[in-house]
C-alpha cells in the first residue's frame, strides 16, 4: 500500500475571471517564468503544472493550474473543471470595471460548485494604476465583504505573482487539506472540494 510520504502532494487551482484580465499571463509567469504581451484567447480550459517548496510546511507542493476561459459561451464547459479544486483565484483587471463588478458572480460559481474552498482575489495590471476604473478602497471593501485576501499584481514586473500562489499553498497545507483529499495522488481524480475558509 502506498503511504502518504511517498505521494506527490498536489493542489488543483482554478483561475477564473472575465476574459482579457491576464489570467493566462499570470499562470504562465508563475509556472514557466516567462512573460508575453501577446493576447491569446483561452478556448475553454488550459492546464499548466508547477512544483514549489513551501518553507512554512517543510513540503513540496505541485500546483495543478487550470486556466479557464472568461467568456460566457464557455461557461457550461469550464464549470465542469471546477470539481476537485482545492483552491481558486478570482482575477480582475485594474483597467476593466466589468471584470471588477463580475467578481461576486465568479465567487458564487465557485461556491456553488466547490463550497468554501481557499480563494484569493488577484487584481492584475497594477502598472496601469493611473488608468484605474475603480478605487483601492473599492477593491479592499470587496475583499472584506467576501472575506478573501486581495493581492495586487503586475505580470510584466513579476510583482506579487509568486507571493499569491505561495499564499494559496501555505493555507492549503496549513489546513491539512491534502490529507483529506485524494488529490495528493496528483493528477485529475474527482474529489469532494469542501475545504472551508479561514
Amino acid at each position: 500500500m502506498m503511504i502518504e510520504e511517498d505521494m506527490d502532494l498536489s493542489m488543483k487551482v482554478i483561475v477564473v475571471g472575465n476574459g482579457q484580465v491576464g489570467k493566462t499571463s499570470m499562470i504562465t509567469r508563475f509556472a514557466r517564468g516567462v512573460y508575453t504581451q501577446e493576447y491569446k484567447k483561452t478556448l475553454a480550459v488550459d492546464f499548466l503544472e508547477k512544483r514549489m517548496w513551501i518553507e512554512s510546511a517543510g513540503e513540496e507542493l505541485t500546483f495543478l493550474l487550470w486556466d479557464t476561459a472568461g467568456q460566457e459561451e464557455y461557461d457550461a464547459i469550464t464549470r465542469g473543471y471546477y470539481k476537485g479544486a482545492g483552491a481558486a483565484i478570482i482575477a480582475f483587471s485594474t483597467v476593466d470595471r466589468a471584470s471588477f463588478e463580475a467578481v461576486e458572480s465568479w465567487h458564487k460559481k465557485i461556491v456553488d460548485e466547490c463550497g468554501q474552498i481557499i480563494m484569493l482575489l488577484v487584481q492584475t495590471k497594477v502598472d496601469l494604476i493611473d488608468q484605474a476604473v475603480f478605487t483601492a478602497q473599492e477593491a479592499e471593501s470587496l475583499s472584506r465583504k467576501l472575506r478573501i485576501p486581495l493581492y495586487r499584481t503586475c505580470v510584466s514586473a513579476n510583482l506579487n505573482i509568486e507571493d499569491a500562489f505561495l499564499a494559496l499553498g501555505e493555507k492549503f497545507l496549513a489546513k491539512g487539506a491534502h490529507r483529506n483529499h485524494q488529490s495528493v495522488q496528483r493528477m485529475f481524480q474527482s474529489v469532494d472540494c469542501s475545504l472551508g475558509y479561514v
